[in-house]
């Protein structure tokens, strides 16, 4: 007996994108509900807005950002072509700053850079699941291409700017409360503003290679992109 071919939907492939455009759009809607929210406050309340921004929208950013975990496991198991350590040292720099620094600190959380922090993330966010919904199920727009390849030269590196002094405006509190500083047998203890501002100088060599990577691909896929438009 000959094989029965399954319909297209069972298909691994199409299946995989299946799961790949429903994550994208949750994610594309978690962070347009972040930014259409930050947006509406700003209107309505001026800079007062700006200082409860954490507590207004840090629950759904937090969850945004949790999900977003998944992401190396979708590379690592083919079912997403990127890079594994260029996209665990972008996730590893928010999870950081936004779970370690800005939650376990509520003084810091009333600060302006949080909310700068969380429009710039959110500005990258929405270009690049857009991007990558439409991608999956083979849409591609000459204008969305190019800024979701183009955004992060601008604003990642104010991203890095914004997460250094995050964490510079978090030290006096670390200090203070002794958060996360611990004393180990053997007379030995961890001070974690120390730690802190060793990851400040390895957050910006972070900024270097991942920015290398960006470019490299960036490069890449706008030199094809042209070629692919005119065959249309």
């Amino acid at each position: 007996m000959g094989r029965v071919a399954l319909p297209a939907w069972l298909q691994p492939r199409y299946r995989k994108n299946a799961y790949l455009f429903i994550y994208y759009l949750i994610q594309f809607c978690g962070h347009s509900w972040i930014f259409t929210n930050m947006t509406a406050r700003f209107f309505s309340f001026g800079k007062d807005a700006m200082v409860d921004t954490f507590y207004a929208i840090g629950l759904v950013m937090r969850l945004c950002q949790s999900i977003s975990l998944l992401e190396l496991l979708h590379i690592y198991i083919g079912i997403e072509s990127n890079h594994l350590l260029p996209r665990f040292l972008q996730l590893t720099e928010r999870i950081i700053i936004l779970f370690v620094v800005i939650t376990s600190q509520e003084e810091l959380q009333e600060k302006y850079v949080v909310c700068v922090l969380f429009i710039f993330w959110n500005l990258l966010d929405m270009v690049r699941y857009t991007y990558s919904m439409l991608s999956v199920i083979g849409i591609s727009y000459t204008l969305l291409t190019w800024l979701s390849q183009t955004l992060w030269m601008l604003i990642y590196p104010l991203c890095v700017l914004a997460e250094a002094f995050a964490i510079y405006q978090s030290l006096p509190y670390f200090e203070s409360f002794g958060t996360y500083s611990t004393k180990l047998p053997f007379d030995l203890s961890i001070y974690f503003p120390y730690v802190l501002k060793t990851y400040l100088m390895m957050l910006f060599i972070g900024m270097y290679f991942t920015y290398s990577h960006l470019y490299s691909e960036r490069r890449d896929v706008l030199k094809i992109f042209p070629m692919k438009k005119k065959k249309m």
